[in-house]
């Protein structure tokens, strides 16, 4: 459960809180012109379950105060896209010996099991602002984009720009709770294993850019 949090200057807390809400606002406009470009998906299934479902409980069963809401709102609109683009493209990565009506049902089973656990955290903990919930998909997120990398052997759906506003949408508010609950141990570990996640995936990415015969800075 977490503590009561210090006090912290309302300016303050709406910089990190909008700083947040622009990079990962577009990390997700590049997974989209990436995914649609290259005809793949660009975040991985769980991962986007995970952030359909956080983002429509705090919009409309626990919604967050403003400016939170406003960028909550937002991003589910993005990720909806991201959505299609993985119902659309992701069927090629799907075992071909599995029928595809499974493809869907295996998505809806995610969809529907991350919004109840989401929805259990935040009953468990009371925490009625996500702040386990984000940072613990975050880490998965974290673990699923290196998986994905390496699954692929390929930059397909990638770049490192969407890896590195990922990160620095990430260290935003990881600042700004670490201000607000400075003695959360459990929190300060998830910022931790972030950020050295995604440095790992933006490092490996450049690695995989290169070995393409690819210019990683000009690839949005």
């Amino acid at each position: 459960m977490l503590q009561d949090p210090v006090h912290l200057d309302a300016e303050i807390s709406s910089f990190l809180m909008v700083g947040s809400g622009l990079f990962w606002t577009i990390a997700y406009l590049l997974i989209l012109r990436r995914g649609f470009k290259d005809r793949f998906y660009g975040m991985p299934m769980v991962a986007l379950c995970a952030n359909l479902a956080w983002e429509f409980i705090f919009s409309f069963v626990h919604p967050h105060p403003q400016p939170q809401l406003s960028i909550d709102y937002l991003w589910l609109l993005f990720d909806i896209g991201i959505m299609v683009q993985y119902l659309r493209f992701g069927r090629g990565e799907f075992p071909d010996h599995l029928p595809h009506k499974l493809f869907f049902a295996t998505f809806l089973f995610t969809l529907v099991y991350c919004g109840l656990m989401i929805s259990m955290m935040a009953r468990e903990f009371n925490d009625y602002i996500g702040i386990y919930a984000a940072f613990a998909q975050n880490l998965m997120m974290s673990v699923l984009f290196v998986r994905m990398l390496l699954k692929r052997n390929s930059s397909a759906g990638q770049s490192l720009y969407i890896g590195l506003s990922k990160m620095v949408g990430t260290i935003f508010p990881s600042v700004l709770f670490y201000l607000y609950f400075p003695n959360s141990y459990l929190l300060m570990l998830l910022y931790f294993g972030i950020f050295v996640l995604d440095l790992v995936y933006v490092l490996l990415l450049y690695r995989v850019l290169k070995t393409e015969g690819i210019q990683p800075w000009k690839r949005l």
